[in-house]
């Protein structure tokens, strides 16, 4: 008898692997999204106070991304 797969756990595999592809996806444009959110919520913040360096901008981008960061972590930690 030949070494092949149960033809019944082909879809799930492809499966698998899409899922693990969105998951991805979706924390990468959880990445650019909270750098940008928190980025353009600190160029307000500056603005309003008139300073002119862009602090809270780039105080408020660094947190977003250490938040994601943390994120991606977990997930990858997380058992399957």
């Amino acid at each position: 008898m030949a070494d092949s797969q149960d033809p019944s756990q082909q879809p799930r595999k492809k499966l698998n692997q899409y899922n693990s592809y969105l998951k991805y996806s979706g924390l990468a444009v959880q990445l650019l999204g909270a750098i940008f959110v928190c980025g353009w919520i600190g160029s307000k913040i500056d603005r309003w106070l008139e300073m002119k360096l862009p602090i809270f901008m780039i105080v408020l981008g660094l947190l977003g991304f250490a938040g994601v960061m943390y994120q991606v972590y977990r997930s990858i930690n997380r058992p399957q």
